[in-house]
């Protein structure tokens, strides 16, 4: 599948802004989203539409409807997410740390994904990255387990909005990788643009029968 069309929401740095960095290269147009000056600048300078979006906001989330009305993607991708603190154990999070992970990780994407499914070409794709550490099948390790906890939420949020949108869209939830990017630091083992090329080449295998899975970057199933 080749979009005719991208939307890519938290785009301003790392894995987003390498996926419309291919995207462009490739001639395909896209609609973009950062939250700062310079994040929006970046995506101009790709020949992406920019639009001012920060994912924390409840009024910012519901404002990306009119921008985007009418429009009909081929592809969506809802990239934004942050870990938080870099626990090793079980120390609790501070009020204020839980409700920012959870806000921008799990919030976020309940406010954005209907709306990004509302914006998709019949049979379109959406995408949302999420985590291998947010699987309960394959967890070895309690790190990060605020982080790990957002996303799991993450996936059964995906995992409701394929069920609403069986059969208009395929919908799955992506690990990207251990990627060298702000989020993955310098010793991760992909770059940036490799994940992102796996990511965009495995959203566009995706078949209807792939809808609500969990796959690594490389299309392999992951277990929930």
């Amino acid at each position: 599948m080749s979009p005719a069309q991208v939307l890519v929401v938290g785009a301003s740095r790392g894995i987003g802004l390498e996926l419309v960095r291919q995207y462009r290269a490739d001639g395909v147009p896209v609609v973009a989203t950062a939250r700062d000056d310079a994040g929006l600048a970046r995506l101009a300078a790709l020949g992406a539409r920019p639009l001012r979006l920060d994912v924390a906001s409840a009024a910012g989330c519901a404002g990306l409807a009119w921008p985007i009305d009418g429009e009909q993607f081929d592809a969506a991708w809802l990239v934004a997410g942050i870990y938080g603190p870099r626990s090793q154990g079980l120390q609790a999070p501070t009020e204020a740390e839980f409700d920012q992970v959870m806000h921008t990780n799990v919030l976020a994407a309940m406010r954005l994904l209907p709306q990004l499914g509302e914006a998709l070409a019949p049979g379109g794709r959406l995408a949302v990255i999420s985590s291998r550490m947010g699987s309960l099948g394959l967890r070895q390790s309690p790190a990060g387990w605020l982080y790990r906890a957002s996303k799991a939420a993450l996936n059964s949020v995906l995992k409701d909005v394929s069920l609403s949108l069986a059969g208009r869209a395929i919908c799955a939830a992506l690990h990207p990788g251990w990627v060298r990017t702000d989020m993955g630091g310098g010793g991760a083992d992909l770059t940036v643009e490799r994940s992102a090329a796996d990511l965009r080449a495995t959203v566009a295998r995706l078949t209807p029968a792939d809808n609500g899975g969990f796959f690594n970057h490389d299309g392999q199933p992951l277990a929930w």
